[in-house]
C-alpha cells in the first residue's frame, strides 16, 4: 500500500476528519437557520406611487396583491396589469436581495447553492 506523509492510505490525521465533519455540521446548522429565516420573511413592493403593492414571501410565494380602486380604469385594463407586473417584479427584486444578504456569507457571496435559495 502506498504511504502518504507518513500515514498509510489516503485517510491521515483522523483528527482533520473530525474537524472537517463538525464544520460541516456547523454549516448546516447556519443553512437551515438561513433557510427558516427567509421562509418567515415577507417583502413588500409598490408600483405607480402606491397604487398596486404586493407583498411576497422569500420562499417566492406570493402572499397578497393589494389594488387602489383608484387605479382600476374598466377601459384601461392594460395599465393596471402592467402596474401588477412591476410591482411583482419588484417583489422578486427585494426577495433577491433579502436572500442574498442572509445567504451570501455562507454561501460566499452567492446567495444560494446552485439556486436552490
Amino acid at each position: 500500500m502506498a504511504k502518504f506523509n507518513g500515514y498509510g492510505g489516503f485517510g491521515g490525521g483522523g483528527g482533520n476528519m473530525q474537524q472537517l465533519m463538525r464544520q460541516a455540521q456547523q454549516m448546516q446548522k447556519q443553512l437551515a437557520e438561513a433557510q427558516k429565516e427567509l421562509e418567515e420573511t415577507e417583502v413588500v413592493a409598490t408600483s405607480s406611487g402606491g397604487m398596486v403593492e404586493v407583498v411576497m414571501g422569500c420562499d417566492r410565494t406570493l402572499s397578497s396583491i393589494k389594488i387602489n380602486p383608484a387605479c382600476v380604469d374598466p377601459d384601461d385594463v392594460e395599465m393596471l396589469e402592467d402596474m401588477i407586473v412591476a410591482a411583482f417584479n419588484e417583489a422578486m427584486a427585494l426577495v433577491e436581495e433579502e436572500q442574498k444578504r442572509v445567504m451570501g456569507p455562507l454561501t460566499g457571496g452567492a446567495g444560494g447553492l446552485g439556486g436552490l435559495f
